[in-house]
């Protein structure tokens, strides 16, 4: 599912009266306000779905796959999704 299909899924659920344009802002709403809490609290629990949180990869060295040198790839942060054991039940 795109954002297209989700915006479209969205606006099917909030009944004959919504608008594509209030589906588009309820997921807006909905995405920023996971990623604000991410940003500052580190972690977002949705009891029933799951957890988004910042994970901290560390400094490491690599190789260029193009010319086999060793090379220092920097530490960086992602945000990973762990789903919740209700949500992998229903799969």
């Amino acid at each position: 599912m795109n954002k297209a299909e989700l915006v479209e899924s969205i606006q099917k659920a909030l009944g004959k009266d919504a608008t594509k344009r209030a589906a588009e802002d309820a997921l807006a709403a909905v995405l920023g306000s996971i990623e604000k809490g991410v940003k500052k609290d580190k972690k977002v629990q949705i009891i029933g779905f799951g957890t988004f949180e910042v994970k901290k990869r560390a400094a490491r060295q690599g190789r260029n796959p193009k010319t086999g040198e060793a090379m220092k790839i920097a530490a960086s942060k992602s945000v990973g999704f762990k789903a919740s054991s209700t949500l992998k039940a229903g799969l």
